[in-house]
């Protein structure tokens, strides 16, 4: 190039920084997973209500954690990981790479709704009558969860025995302890049905096991032959056909029940 004293390749390409800059951006990114089942809520559905997207009182896995207004709840947590550590006798380093703290606080909470014994008086989750009533919602919000594997994982039913009032050891599986603990809070009862039928391995979280006991109990097959469409008659049509109304105990939202002209739907 005329009036210049370098040569062509002596010339640094302006695009190199560039690239190498955007690769190493690239390089460092996390490879997505097909088995992701914890999300955040999508921000275009409206948030109605905070409460029924963000956890009030306790922060359960990493999306809500260390938020200021948590953190009262964070001691509470660890002293729930110490005495679950001191019952199990567990190394703490491996609880603590499969995130314990949350996880043992879960378990915690579970076992202490079951079992009466296990609560005391330093105890402000079950001692206060409001708290649980507090902490128990933030338990199943979708962006506060930890996968169901975990809870598996580190559960250890063989040595979590506790004598009942006729001095039995009763043993139970997380299934049946997170069973026995949303069925009351959340009016899910009649649902023994569905519970029969879940099996551990395929339940991502506390939402995904919530939802499992709400779905209806698989229909049996029609009788073959030709298939006809029925429209499905409303409230005013089917009062005028006659059909009387019955509110029906706070069992599955699918046990609706139609017999003798009564329809009993469920509160």
């Amino acid at each position: 190039m005329e009036g210049s004293d370098q040569a062509p390749h002596d010339i640094e390409n302006p695009c190199i920084p560039l690239v190498t800059s955007m690769s190493e951006e690239l390089d460092g990114l996390s490879p997505l997973s097909s088995l992701c089942c914890i999300y955040r809520v999508p921000e275009r559905l409206p948030r109605v209500s905070e409460k029924a997207c963000t956890p009030q009182v306790v922060s359960i896995g990493p999306l809500h954690h260390g938020e200021e207004g948590l953190k009262a709840m964070e001691d509470h947590k660890k002293m729930y990981l110490q005495e679950y550590i001191h019952r199990t006798r567990v190394s703490s380093d491996e609880l603590v790479r499969i995130i314990l703290v949350d996880a043992a606080f879960i378990i915690e909470v579970l076992l202490r709704y079951h079992f009466d014994e296990l609560q005391d008086e330093n105890d402000r989750i079950f001692n206060k009558p409001w708290m649980l009533q507090d902490v128990w919602p933030d338990m199943w919000l979708l962006e506060n969860q930890l996968p169901f594997f975990i809870l598996e994982e580190i559960f250890y039913p063989e040595k979590t025995k506790v004598s009942s009032n006729n001095n039995n050891i009763e043993r139970l599986s997380m299934l049946n302890l997170c069973h026995n603990f949303f069925k009351t809070l959340m009016h899910i009862e009649g649902t023994d049905g569905n519970m029969e039928k879940l099996c551990a391995s395929k339940v991502e979280h506390f939402v995904d096991f919530c939802r499992s006991l709400y779905l209806p109990l698989p229909l049996k097959p029609p009788a073959k032959g030709r298939l006809e469409t029925l429209n499905t008659p409303s409230i005013t049509e089917l009062h005028r056909a006659g059909v009387k109304f019955k509110v029906g105990s706070p069992k599955n939202l699918f046990d609706i029940q139609l017999a003798n002209g009564i329809l009993e739907i469920p509160n």
